[in-house]
């Protein structure tokens, strides 16, 4: 479990959740399994656990424990899976989003531009899209709104104009090849940088990450009890801009309804005024727990 992904800020995420030995509570990025087995810890006989991944690899990390659920979908659909086991309300609901270290780390996977592979980058891989069909299929105007939005590139059209042209050439199939053809545009010294962000936008696209996150926190409203909490681990500035505007707003605006009397109208009441970042500990023990920010909120009584 420990190398297929270590669990970022489990002790810290586990607390805000703030647990009820007989409660039931949703784990919507299982991976590794690390925070599900902190709840199970927790919790009692009675005790109930569903936990959601979309990739099949995260099965061989399932606990045998029969409080345990294991949904294999993607978490946009999780009221719809909790309704089909009867569960209309649950206690606490944690996501720990972005990418597993198996996925970093497994070379065939194609997260990685440490690696050759062909570009996949797919987390379900029974999905359709890859990371091949972006390059090759979509256009210049769709490559730079999807390097502008999800990469945060800071000259989008010029990384989609090489990618435009080396695809007239021969079809880019493979990290070597995506790496290559923008070479022309990656600043020198900070190689690492551009290409990472180059495949977050990426991979960003090829999973729909960014709707699914919506959907989940659109759904986390109807699903959490009042009193029962949100607990969100995000790893990039997209991902945390959207979790902190819905807890602090009910929307990914940011931008509050308000009553006639000018009060904010939420359902949510926000427990990390400032989102947590793990300590320099668990930072040396784990490098890539150092982007995080976890961020909870409460879900308030019915109005």
């Amino acid at each position: 479990m420990e190398t297929y992904h270590v669990p970022v800020m489990l002790d810290e995420s586990i607390e805000l959740l703030d647990i009820r030995p007989g409660g039931t509570y949703v784990d919507v990025t299982f991976g590794g399994g690390g925070h599900s087995r902190g709840i199970l810890e927790r919790l009692s006989d009675s005790g109930r656990l569903f936990a959601f991944d979309q990739d099949r690899d995260a099965r061989r990390n399932l606990p045998d424990d029969p409080r345990l659920v294991f949904v294999e979908s993607n978490f946009r659909f999780m009221r719809g899976w909790l309704r089909c086991h009867g569960v209309e309300r649950v206690d606490g609901i944690l996501a720990d989003l972005g990418v597993s270290s198996h996925h970093f780390d497994t070379r065939e996977r194609g997260f990685s531009f440490r690696f050759d592979a062909p570009l996949d980058m797919r987390m379900n891989q029974r999905a359709a899209l890859t990371a091949a069909d972006v390059v090759n299929k979509y256009d210049h105007a769709a490559l730079t709104r999807i390097l502008r939005d999800y990469g945060e590139l800071d000259a989008p059209h010029r990384a989609a104009a090489c990618i435009v042209r080396s695809r007239e050439q021969h079809p880019l199939r493979t990290i070597d090849e995506l790496v290559a053809c923008v070479a022309p545009v990656t600043p020198r010294g900070a190689e690492s940088k551009f290409l990472s962000k180059l495949f977050q936008a990426l991979r960003i696209e090829v999973n729909g990450e960014m709707e699914a996150l919506r959907m989940m926190l659109e759904q986390s409203e109807r699903v959490l009890r009042p009193g029962g909490r949100l607990v969100v681990i995000a790893y990039h500035s997209l991902e945390d801009r959207t979790v902190k505007n819905f807890m602090r707003s009910g929307r990914f605006d940011g931008l509050p309804e308000k009553d006639f009397y000018g009060r904010v109208r939420s359902c949510w009441q926000v427990l990390t005024r400032k989102a947590l970042t793990p300590s320099a500990g668990e930072v040396e023990r784990n490098p890539r727990s150092r982007s995080a920010k976890l961020r909870a909120a409460v879900r308030l009584d019915e109005r």
